[in-house]
C-alpha cells in the first residue's frame, strides 16, 4: 500500500510566503534586465559657444536645433550598432561686444567644454581673434569642430601644425567675398565701364582682410581705388566717405560691416544723393525685414550672402528647402551668414561620425576630412580643412550675389548658376 503524506497549513503558508518572495525577486530581476537593455544610450553633445546677441549667431543656432531636430526625428546618429539622439548646448562668449577682453570669451568657451562635455562643436566663436585662439582649447581637448568665423588666418594656423589641429575645420573664408565680389566687378567693368571705387569698412580683423583683398583685386585689374576708411564698431557717420566719393566721381562704393548701425551708411547713401552703386555686405539689410525699414533707400544696393543656402534660391532645390524649413520654424531669415553653413555642418559632422562609428575624436576628423555631400549651401567638401567655394553648387559650395530691385525684391545676380536677374543702375546713376 502507498503512504501518502500531508503537508499541514502551517507548512503551506511558509511555502507559500517563499513562493511569492522568488517570484518577487525574479520579476525584479526582469525588470532591472529590461531597464538596462533598454535604456536610452547618453545624447551626443553638440556644443555652441558664440556671441548670440549677433544676429548671425543667434540665426546660426537656430539653424543648429533645426537640423538636430530633423536627424531626432528619424531616429537619431548610428554609431556603431546603436542610435543616439542630438543634444545642443550653447553658451553665450560674448566676443562680439565691444570691449570684451578675448580671455573672457575662451573662458566661455573653456567652461562649455568642462562642464557640458561636447563631443563635438559647430559655429564656435563669431569674432576672428577668438577662434584663431580657441583653436588651441580645442587641439587640447580633441574637440572635433567645425567653425564658421571669417578668420583670414584660418589656414595658415592649421597649416602652421597639422597635426596639432586636425580637429578644427573651418566653413568660410574672406577670399571666397573677393573673389565672388570680384566676379560682380568684372560684370559692372563689361555692362556699364565701370572701374573706379572707393573702400568703406568697419575696423575689424575680418572685414579689413576682406577689404584688403578686395583692393588688391582693384589693383590687379585696372580699378582706381580713390579711397579706403576704416570705421570702429559702433560708428553711425559715414558722411565724411560719402562726400569724398561724391567728390571724386566714383562709381561703386565697396562697402563690408556687420554692425546694425551700418544701415545708416546706405541711409545717407540716398539723402547725399552719392551717383554710385553700393556693392559689399551689409548685415543689416540682408533679410525682407531690411526693405520694411529702410523701404526704397536700398533699392539698387547688391549684397553678398556669404552662403548661398541662405537665400530661397530657384534654380538649387537645396537652398530653397532649407530656407522654408527655416522659415516655417523661426519665421523668414534675415541674415547672409552662418545659418545654411551651420545647418551644413551638423550633417557633415553626423556623417562623419556614422562613417567612423564611434566618438573617438581621432576616428571623426579623418572621416570629415572625406566629406562630400549635398547640403544647402552647395557641394560640401573641404581641402585644407575648410568648405571649398566655387560657382556652381552642383560641384562647390556657393556664396550667393542679390540685389534688390522695385517693390523690395531680392534678385540673385551672382554666380550665373543661380542668377535670375541682372545687375541694374541706382536711380542716382540714371
Amino acid at each position: 500500500m502507498g503512504c501518502t503524506k500531508t503537508i499541514s497549513k502551517e507548512g503551506f503558508m511558509i511555502l507559500w510566503k517563499i513562493l511569492c518572495r522568488i517570484t518577487l525577486v525574479l520579476i525584479a530581476l526582469l525588470f532591472l534586465a529590461s531597464h538596462v537593455s533598454f535604456a536610452a544610450p547618453p545624447p551626443i553633445v553638440i556644443g555652441v559657444p558664440s556671441s548670440f546677441k549677433s544676429i548671425e549667431a543667434s540665426e546660426g543656432l537656430k539653424a543648429i536645433t533645426l537640423a538636430v531636430e530633423e536627424i531626432n526625428a528619424k531616429g537619431g546618429v548610428k554609431v556603431g550598432n546603436e542610435k543616439r539622439m542630438l543634444k545642443v548646448e550653447s553658451i553665450e562668449t560674448r566676443d562680439m561686444e565691444p570691449g570684451v577682453p578675448l580671455a573672457d570669451a575662451l573662458l566661455a568657451n573653456e567652461k562649455l567644454i568642462l562642464e557640458k562635455k561636447p563631443h563635438v562643436i559647430i559655429q564656435g566663436p563669431t569674432r576672428s581673434e577668438v577662434l584663431l585662439a580657441a583653436m588651441d582649447l580645442y587641439a587640447q581637448y580633441k574637440i572635433p569642430s567645425i567653425n564658421n568665423a571669417v578668420a583670414s588666418k584660418f589656414v595658415d594656423q592649421y597649416k602652421s601644425n597639422p597635426e596639432k589641429y586636425r580637429h578644427c575645420f573651418r566653413m568660410f573664408d574672406g577670399k571666397y567675398v573677393v573673389a565672388g565680389l570680384g566676379k560682380v566687378m568684372e560684370k559692372m567693368n563689361k555692362e556699364y565701364g565701370f572701374k573706379k571705387a572707393y573702400i568703406v569698412v568697419q575696423d575689424a580683423i575680418w572685414a579689413v582682410g576682406i577689404a584688403n583683398g578686395m583692393n588688391a583685386w582693384y589693383k590687379a585689374n585696372g580699378w582706381e581705388v580713390v579711397g579706403f576708411d576704416k570705421y570702429p564698431t559702433g560708428a553711425s557717420d559715414f558722411s565724411s566717405s560719402l562726400i569724398k566719393a561724391k567728390n571724386a566721381g566714383v562709381q561703386v562704393v565697396f562697402p563690408i560691416f556687420d554692425m546694425p548701425q551700418s544701415g545708416i551708411l546706405v541711409q545717407q547713401w540716398k539723402d547725399m544723393k552719392v551717383p554710385a552703386i553700393f556693392a559689399g555686405f551689409i548685415s543689416p539689410l540682408m533679410g525682407s525685414n531690411a526693405w520694411k525699414t529702410f523701404g526704397e533707400k536700398i533699392e539698387g544696393v547688391i549684397n553678398i550672402v556669404f552662403d548661398g543656402g541662405n537665400l530661397p534660391l530657384e534654380k538649387y532645390p537645396p537652398a530653397k528647402k532649407f530656407y522654408d524649413a527655416f522659415t516655417k520654424r523661426w519665421g523668414e531669415m534675415q541674415v547672409g551668414h552662418k545659418p545654411a553653413v551651420d545647418y551644413d555642418g551638423v550633417y557633415a559632422m553626423v556623417r562623419a561620425i556614422e562613417r567612423a562609428g564611434s566618438l573617438d575624436p581621432d576616428k571623426i576628423a579623418k572621416e570629415l576630412e572625406k566629406t562630400n555631400m549635398v547640403g544647402a549651401t552647395g557641394r560640401i567638401h573641404f581641402a585644407d580643412h575648410q568648405y571649398v567655394f566655387g560657382d556652381d553648387p552642383k560641384v562647390d559650395a556657393i556664396s550667393a550675389v542679390y540685389q534688390w530691385k522695385k517693390g523690395g525684391k531680392r534678385v540673385p545676380i551672382y554666380p550665373d548658376s543661380v542668377a535670375e536677374g541682372v545687375i541694374e543702375k541706382p536711380a542716382s546713376m540714371k
